[in-house]
């Protein structure tokens, strides 16, 4: 597979992965209704977040798989944590389990960590590319135990 298709492969993977969870979570998403925390962003920013998320962790991921540094750890690590991001968002919006949500996206923040450290390892600029994900998850992580202890 040239190196183009297989950037392309692994930035539409996320992106659709995370179209597929918008669709599933678009008519259950009540966030404009929630009492919110300071710093809690509008929600038009969220999908275009997400999508530039999503790209740069495709394009990391990309950049091991071009390069034959994708092992069996590596694409684990990549896929469970891909699988939990999207869980996140049907357990905090569409099943309303926002303590549950909680627990779930601090497991989503160690993936994401053990992600970072696996990829650093491997080529340096995989594990950089994904710390603004790293940045957001922890930032969604303290909107989620927020909305939750404001809207028991």
């Amino acid at each position: 597979m040239t190196k183009s298709k297989i950037y392309i492969k692994s930035i539409l993977v996320p992106v659709i992965v995370g179209g597929i969870i918008g669709l599933i979570t678009s008519k259950s998403i009540d966030y404009n209704s929630l009492v919110k925390p300071f710093l809690s962003p509008p929600s038009i920013l969220f999908p275009i977040v997400w999508t530039v998320l999503y790209v740069l962790m495709g394009n990391s991921y990309g950049i091991l798989k071009s390069k034959g540094l994708d092992d069996s750890k590596i694409k684990f690590i990549y896929y469970l944590q891909l699988a939990v991001n999207a869980l996140w968002s049907i357990l905090f919006f569409t099943l309303k389990l926002q303590l549950f949500s909680f627990l779930w996206i601090l497991l989503l923040d160690s993936l994401v960590v053990v992600m970072i450290y696996y990829f650093y390892n491997k080529n340096k600029s995989a594990g950089l590319l994904q710390i603004p994900y790293l940045i957001w998850v922890l930032f969604a992580s303290y909107l989620n135990l927020a909305i939750y202890i404001l809207n028991k």
